[in-house]
């Protein structure tokens, strides 16, 4: 059994680093209020030296207004993951609660009192990331940002397997 742990550790580990480097692309608000808007993100991906986990800190701009954006994810145990998007559900962000890295994509379950819903990373290449951030409403799961990201340097990652 601990090899199967340590072997899917380390695949999630393969997938967290790919994510290092910088990213920049295009985003929407797809649904809701703010339904319409469009920004761009720039982003530095990173990854902690002694945990399994990422770092995506950066800017997502509209027009002249820049907002800070950061999702900060560590393992906890055989799988298993926390963190905060934004500041996290004590200020005005989400609480990352759960996460599953399957293949080239990672699905982390958000949380802030009420509101639930799910922060999905895919990269269908090593140059692209694309993230929706999903709540759900009436159980159902209503997509409601995405975003579109290029890799902005030439950092050498190694390609994640496809499971």
């Amino acid at each position: 059994m601990t090899s199967v742990a340590g072997a899917a550790s380390e695949r999630d580990q393969k997938f967290f680093q790919s994510v290092e480097g910088r990213w920049t692309g295009p985003g929407e608000v797809v649904a809701g209020k703010y339904k319409g808007t469009k920004f761009t993100c720039s982003l530095a991906g990173k990854t902690p030296e002694n945990h399994t986990g990422m770092v995506l800190d950066g800017t997502c701009r509209v027009g002249l207004f820049t907002q800070n954006m950061s999702a900060t994810v560590e393992g906890v145990g055989h799988g298993r993951y926390r963190g905060t998007f934004l500041d996290g559900a004590k200020g005005k962000g989400l609480d990352i609660v759960a996460g599953d890295v399957n293949g080239r994509t990672v699905v982390f379950a958000l949380n802030r009192n009420a509101l639930k819903g799910t922060m999905a990373a895919k990269l269908p290449d090593p140059n692209t990331m694309m993230v929706t951030i999903s709540v759900t409403m009436d159980d159902d799961l209503i997509p409601v940002i995405g975003v579109n990201l290029k890799r902005a340097d030439s950092v050498e990652v190694d390609t994640v397997a496809e499971d």
